[in-house]
């Protein structure tokens, strides 16, 4: 399994549009074969910081959701509007 870990920043007063968008991706994600998980979290002291957590089956269901429409259009083109990606890690569980 796979776990990939992303620090995101809305841009000041974007904040609750960036909770809907993650809504809508986080909805949509959670509905792909190999998405096991799909959460985000929003930091309690700074709203405008958020943390995502996904679980996916392996590297292909990860590039599946890459790939798909949901992603393309909350994550490539309407998230980057709003803030940026601080960073994103992939994990792989120990055996």
């Amino acid at each position: 399994m796979l776990v990939l870990v992303v620090n995101w920043m809305a841009n000041p007063g974007k904040e609750e549009e960036v909770v809907r968008v993650f809504g809508k991706l986080a909805a949509a994600s959670r509905q792909e074969p190999g998405c096991r998980m799909y959460v985000v979290h929003q930091h309690r002291d700074d709203a405008r910081h958020f943390l995502v957590y996904e679980q996916y089956d392996n590297d292909a269901a990860l590039q599946s959701h890459r790939d798909s429409k949901h992603f393309q259009q909350y994550a490539v083109t309407e998230l980057p509007t709003l803030g940026t990606r601080i960073n994103g890690e992939v994990f792989q569980t120990l055996p």
